[in-house]
């Protein structure tokens, strides 16, 4: 028996929404888009119109919700141009033609009648390809109950389907409207898109496909945008399974071997390490210390920074011998610094993933780890973002580095009031003591998975002629 071949996918005009849907939307069927005021329905409907004029495709937008003129302001404000895409500007709840005039007050039925014929005679002279409907609440609201609302939607879908016309319907949801059971039966798939507003900080929002037939969707929310110039931006969550793993760890040096040789000998590619410690103990240090080290080989290193400013960065590497700007202006050390407020867990592993494909990079260093889960509402979720964002760095080859900050200048309390010790293959402990009017910083490898390590506490010496680590000597009892 032959194998039918599956169409081919048409693209939304979202690449990562998409990837979502494993390459678009299945051809010839009828789509919904829901989601509240704001949310970026219409945004998401001109890119998936804007692909098809790409496409070389004939596209409608049918407005009973938004003036032309208000399509046109949300295009330019992105800098896009209507130009290729029927605009039919109609009224359902007022006369579309001259019957209407039979009577004083029009009846639900009568303004049902001329809204749908008004939108059929539009996609027969124009035989679109593509068609947008915008939007379905007012359809809700004339037809006024369920059964009549789905044998309206029934009726139009029969229609779309005899010209092979891929429609999305968008769908306002409101506290007046219903839950939109009614309209997932009959569409082929369902996309919604979440707007939420914490208490301080930015909108947060995501997407969900709920429904698609036929498709081996990614399922769930992911994150997602809206950008000017771009429109709604879609970032997948990542799928650490579907990244080949390399199976040859190699050791990656520091460059101080009294420090190689308490992680016996360097730390395996592939793996990730918790440098903890107080506020002072050289956490970032032993950051640019690994990242010299691979620099200097000829490796390519990336730097999220989320506390630290990039001038500050520079400055204090280059007190202590190590010159990173040179590496950063030649494009080997890609550094990211970031507002934490402005970022999702879900754009932040992408921005992570893209670098790491494209630069091939060998060691990546988050600094601080503990500043980027503060600034989320849901720090929880963000933990199972950066989980799976981990195993796909650690099946890249990667040596992955998250500092993690203490409380207080001696404390000892780890600053995230979530357990983030089940994230690290090893981890390096930093703390500082006190003994007779003298602060002498500490380093001790607690925790390694792969191989032995040492497990005696050394002194770590942070000067400027370099970075030192030598064998802890007690300090003698008064």
């Amino acid at each position: 028996m032959t194998k039918r071949k599956m169409p081919k996918p048409m693209a939304t005009g979202i690449a990562g929404l998409d990837e979502i849907l494993r390459g678009g939307l299945p051809p010839s069927n009828l789509y919904m888009l829901q989601g509240n005021p704001g949310a970026g329905k219409t945004t998401a409907a001109l890119q998936f119109l804007l692909a098809g004029v790409a496409a070389g495709e004939r596209c409608i937008y049918v407005s009973l919700s938004q003036t032309s003129a208000e399509l046109e302001s949300i295009a330019v404000s992105h800098g896009w141009s209507l130009e290729g895409i029927r605009v039919e500007e109609l009224s359902a709840s007022d006369s579309v033609n001259g019957a209407a005039d039979q009577t004083i007050f029009q009846t639900a039925e009568l303004r049902l009648d001329e809204t749908r014929q008004a939108v059929e005679r539009a996609i027969e002279e124009h035989k679109p390809q593509r068609l947008v409907y915008d939007s379905l609440l007012e359809i809700r609201l004339i037809t006024g109950d369920t059964p009549r609302f789905r044998r309206e939607l029934i009726g139009f879908k029969a229609f779309l389907a005899k010209r092979n016309v891929v429609a999305l319907l968008l769908d306002t949801q409101s506290a007046e409207a219903s839950n939109g059971e009614e309209v997932e039966g009959i569409a082929h798939g369902v996309i919604r898109l979440d707007k939420a507003l914490d208490d301080y900080g930015p909108v947060r929002r995501r997407i969900e496909v709920s429904k698609m037939r036929g498709v081996p969707i990614a399922d769930g929310y992911h994150d997602m945008a809206i950008r000017e110039g771009h429109g709604v931006v879609v970032f997948p969550r990542i799928v650490p399974g579907a990244q080949p793993e390399k199976v040859r760890p190699e050791l990656i040096k520091s460059g101080v071997d009294t420090l190689d040789a308490m992680f016996g000998g360097g730390q395996e590619s592939g793996t990730t390490t918790l440098v903890i410690g107080q506020s002072g103990t050289g956490k970032s240090t032993m950051a640019s210390l690994y990242a010299t080290a691979a620099l200097n080989r000829g490796e390519s290193v990336a730097l999220f920074l989320f506390e630290e400013r990039l001038e500050t960065f520079f400055r204090r590497s280059e007190g202590l011998g190590m010159d990173l700007r040179k590496f950063h202006e030649d494009g080997r050390l890609v550094i990211r610094d970031f507002n934490p407020n402005e970022i999702s867990p879900g754009e932040f592993a992408q921005v992570v993933q893209t670098i790491v494909t494209e630069e091939k990079t060998r060691v990546v260093v988050i600094d601080s780890f503990t500043g980027y889960l503060n600034s989320l509402p849901h720090r929880e979720k963000a933990v199972r973002d950066i989980q799976s964002l981990l195993k796909y760095l650690a099946r890249a080859g990667v040596l992955t580095m998250l500092i993690v900050a203490q409380h207080g200048l001696l404390g000892q309390n780890v600053g995230i009031d979530v357990d983030v010790s089940f994230l690290g293959d090893t981890v390096l402990l930093l703390r500082i003591t006190e003994h007779e009017g003298r602060l002498r910083r500490n380093i001790t490898v607690v925790k390694k998975r792969h191989g032995p390590h040492d497990l005696d506490v050394h002194e770590l010496f942070i000067q400027s002629s370099g970075v030192s680590v030598v064998p802890y000597n007690p300090l003698p009892e008064p």
